[in-house]
């Protein structure tokens, strides 16, 4: 989709902005004496997208100035007099890429589809694709070749004439000082309600499901929402109910979380969608071919696109969820590799015993999990692949090659350089840190939000991914969110006021396995004809579809585990997005916007 696009006729910029978002408020325009900007979702609140744009263009008006980037969910392009900066927000959640040549950039746009050619595919990022869930959004090759990401958290500088000047990683919030174990709750409970603030809109949804992390959410949303002026604002709750299977044992739970909300606020309306029809992999073809890249999670889309066309339908301009909880406010378990980096064994022994425990997990687990593995990642893959031979999907993990890449187009296009820069990336030399580093694009992998959004009229958005809780979690001692006899304990204690105490007193949520089944036993024989009636050549030069298709009945018959499955959903997403890719589609992106810094 192509919410903004900058061209250069000759030495001249110009720039266009989608019509229709901009009357959404979804992209914002602003001019000054110095220049324009395009700004792509917002920056500083949701109320005030035209104050946040403006506040963007002046803090980089002065040649150098190299100011934090604010917080919000941006991409944005600022062109004045003697510079063009493009630039996007830490979280990523809004895609801005660029066509370059010889250290020239002709194009700049939000849809890769629409700079890239359909004939010129670059395969290396293909190996970076099928290396994990996390690759996509932190690399900068896209799958068109002369086509590159605008990075989270980077800024890119570019001449008037388009030279490429530079690019810097924007100064990420400062974090506050060492907090005290005592203070972990106040601080995190001061961090999230500022992040849940400055994504109100005038009608704000909440995802609520019934567990910890979206019900701290919309009870914040809704205290915010009671104690300000909210005659003009309205708060509904989103929710999926399933009345069969597994997930009906969440009823309860989301009943309680919607109770507690309207006792904040009467006014709430609660959404509540059946979605006992509803499988993974319904409508493949579509939702995994019609997407700007790759979407390794589209076999998920028919869930969150029922919910979210609800959503727009009451005319929502932002969605908040509770992603990103787990990896951020959870105790991380990973802090067992800084006690065996430091010696501190008897520590390391008494505190994975104790995670062993509460997690109903062996001690071997533990310690295989959270200090061999992310030391060896590589290795300790290699290794569970010889002990799981005999299947296509036994012990395969992250990183390793799946056995249905072909092993010389592996070799050809670097994937074990991208293997190994994905691992990097997952655990880091500090893999306590890198944790955190990762979950923004591990917790929240939302292409599908933006894909609809001109349709939808909203964008989600995270606030446990905001910036200032990040921070707030990474200054906190371990001692305050190592707690092994309680998940969440930092959150739990931010939110003792206000979160009923069935939901307070949660160990663990029932995952959606039932919707993978489902859809697999339903969809199996589909995705097995998709494959193997395939006919863009590049899908015979990199996949053994035979073993793909194995791969697939492996998991229709509950073999493997959610890190092959991944390996297999990413895989099935790209056969069908490159038998797709021909068909040309993009969209329009409306009026021009005249920039008056190159006028």
């Amino acid at each position: 989709m192509e919410a903004l696009r900058l061209e250069w006729c000759g030495d001249e910029a110009k720039l266009w902005t989608s019509g229709a978002m901009a009357r959404q408020g979804l992209v914002t325009t602003v001019s000054s004496p110095a220049g324009t900007a395009a700004v792509v979702g917002w920056v500083g609140s949701v109320q005030d997208r035209l104050a946040g744009t403006r506040a963007l263009l002046d803090a980089f008006d002065r040649p150098g100035a190299e100011p934090p980037l604010p917080a919000g969910d941006f991409a944005a392009v600022l062109v004045y007099r003697d510079r063009v900066l493009l630039m996007r927000d830490a979280q990523a959640r809004i895609p801005l890429f660029f066509r370059e040549s010889g250290g020239r950039v002709s194009t700049v746009s939000t849809s890769t589809r629409g700079l890239g050619r359909a004939a010129e595919l670059e395969r290396r990022y293909f190996c970076r694709y099928l290396t994990g869930n996390m690759a996509q959004p932190h690399t900068r090759l896209t799958p068109f070749a002369g086509v590159y990401r605008v990075l989270g958290g980077e800024v890119v500088e570019l001449s008037v004439t388009g030279r490429l000047r530079g690019r810097r990683s924007g100064d990420p919030a400062a974090p506050p000082d060492v907090l005290r174990p005592g203070e972990a709750g106040q601080d995190l409970r001061r961090a999230l309600e500022q992040a849940v603030a400055r994504r109100l809109g005038r009608t704000t949804a909440c995802h609520v499901s019934g567990g910890t992390d979206s019900t701290s959410v919309a009870l914040l949303a809704a205290r915010l929402l009671a104690e300000g002026d909210a005659s003009d604002a309205d708060l509904i709750l989103l929710a999926g109910r399933f009345d069969g299977g597994e997930l009906a044992g969440e009823r309860p739970y989301l009943q309680e979380a919607v109770d507690a909300v309207r006792r904040l606020a009467p006014a709430a309306r609660p959404m509540i969608v059946e979605a006992d029809d509803v499988a993974d992999f319904d409508d493949f073809e579509h939702h995994a071919g019609d997407s700007d890249e790759p979407h390794a999670h589209a076999f998920r889309a028919p869930f969150w696109s029922r919910l979210h066309a609800v959503a727009a339908e009451l005319g929502c301009d932002i969605l908040l969820t509770g992603c990103g909880a787990d990896p951020v406010v959870d105790s991380n378990p990973l802090h067992l590799h800084r006690l065996a980096r430091s010696g501190r064994l008897r520590e390391l022994t008494r505190q994975a015993r104790a995670y062993a425990a509460t997690s109903e997990r062996g001690i071997r687990e533990v310690v295989g999990t959270h200090v061999v593995r992310p030391a060896l990642p590589l290795a300790a893959e290699r290794f569970a692949r010889l002990v799981h031979r005999g299947t296509v999907l036994g012990g395969l993990g992250n990183f390793t090659r799946p056995p249905w890449l072909r092993p010389g187009f592996a070799r050809a296009h670097g994937y074990r350089a991208a293997s190994i820069a994905e691992s990097r990336f997952a655990f880091g030399r500090r893999p306590e840190q890198s944790l955190y580093d990762a979950a923004n694009y591990l917790a929240a992998p939302d292409p599908l939000s933006w894909r609809y959004a001109q349709r939808n009229g909203f964008f989600l958005s995270h606030p446990f991914l905001d910036p200032e809780v990040i921070a707030t979690m990474r200054c906190l001692p371990a001692e305050a969110t190592m707690r092994a006899d309680r998940s969440k304990a930092v959150l739990r204690e931010a939110m003792a006021d206000l979160l009923p105490r069935r939901i307070s007193g949660r160990t663990a949520k029932i995952p959606f396995n039932d919707l993978y089944v489902r859809g697999l036993r339903a969809h199996a024989d589909e995705l097995v004809d998709l494959c193997r009636s395939a006919r863009h050549p590049l899908t015979a030069e990199m996949f053994d579809i035979d073993t793909l298709c194995r791969a697939v009945r492996e998991a229709q018959w509950g073999m493997g585990d959610s890190y092959a499955w991944d390996r297999v959903n990413a895989s099935l997403a790209l056969v069908v997005w490159l038998e797709r890719l021909g068909d040309g589609r993009s969209a329009e992106t409306g009026a021009a916007v005249p920039v008056t810094a190159c006028s």
